[in-house]
């Protein structure tokens, strides 16, 4: 059985503040001495991502 996909949408702001806190638990555990593949690879899918603008209808 296939995982879903899940889209997220955020605004530039909040994209910073996701990639900012991935760095932080990466250079958290790079301190420990762990592992950081599942940080390295979330990274780069967020890095590499594609800046779709969208319209907000508020009610």
């Amino acid at each position: 059985m296939r995982c879903p996909k899940y889209h997220l949408y955020l605004t530039p702001d909040e994209r910073h503040t996701v990639i900012n806190s991935l760095i932080d638990l990466r250079n958290n555990l790079i301190s420990q001495g762990k592992y950081t593949d599942i940080i390295d690879e979330l990274l780069i899918k967020l890095t590499k991502a594609k800046i779709k603008k969208i319209k907000v209808k508020e009610v």
